[in-house]
């Protein structure tokens, strides 16, 4: 079986490299994937459940990386034994390609040769199987490597952020200012906006607000007038 693609990466080169040599990105992407573990600075230890068909088995194999060229290219190679159902073993070629500062291609030439059970199943069905396998693992590989979207939480100030074409909201607890959804204003004026007359009014004096005092003040005036009349 031969293989040949390519895909393009929304990340730079140096992260699709980065994660291309990183176990636990691995894991995630491979379909069926239970563990990957380092057993070596180019070595890793894979288990793997797959179906084939009508038949099932779980696949246990070690993988070397050679001909490193980091981070530009590296060819991949492993044998993994499933059981009754066989073996498969092969390697790829990876080939990394410099878009831009956000973008990568990469280009892959897999050669593999499967024997016991599997081998029976046919050509059409290991290379159909082997295809889609492919593409989910570069769906999801590409996936880890895209920026977390921001997630709109309600009764805050990161509301704006679920409709970023919206009109800007109105926060009690936020700060004045630009967001992606335009400005994000108070509904009340920040102290510094108010007259005068009301900063006096909201402010304390001897652990008393100005209130308290200008009340005392009205009744000791009218106390004095009901004595001295």
């Amino acid at each position: 079986m031969e293989m040949t693609g390519e895909r393009r990466i929304g990340a730079a080169r140096e992260r699709v490299w980065a994660a291309l040599n990183d176990p636990e990105v691995l894991r995630a992407a491979i379909p069926g994937c239970e563990s990957v573990e380092r057993i070596g600075e180019d070595q890793f230890q894979a288990k793997v459940s797959m179906k084939l068909g009508p038949m099932s088995a779980k696949f246990g194999g070690k993988v070397q990386l050679s001909n490193i060229v980091p981070p530009e290219s590296y060819t991949i190679s492993g044998e993994g034994q499933g059981g009754a159902m066989g073996f498969a073993k092969g390697g790829a070629d990876v080939a990394l390609d410099e878009l831009g500062p956000t973008d990568t291609l990469l280009r892959y030439n897999v050669k593999a040769q499967v024997g016991g059970k599997m081998a029976q199943l046919g050509a059409r069905l290991i290379d159909s199987t082997a295809k889609s396998m492919a593409d989910q693992f570069f769906d999801r590989f590409a996936a880890q490597l895209q920026p977390a979207e921001p997630v709109a939480v309600a009764g805050t100030d990161t509301e704006y952020l679920a409709d970023p074409g919206a009109a800007a909201p109105i926060t009690q607890h936020g700060a004045d200012g630009m967001s992606p959804g335009g400005p994000v204003q108070r509904p009340n004026p920040a102290p510094a906006q108010m007259p005068l007359p009301l900063r006096l009014l909201t402010q304390d004096f001897l652990g008393f607000p100005a209130q308290v005092w200008i009340g005392g003040a009205a009744m000791i005036v009218v106390l004095a007038l009901i004595f001295l009349t």
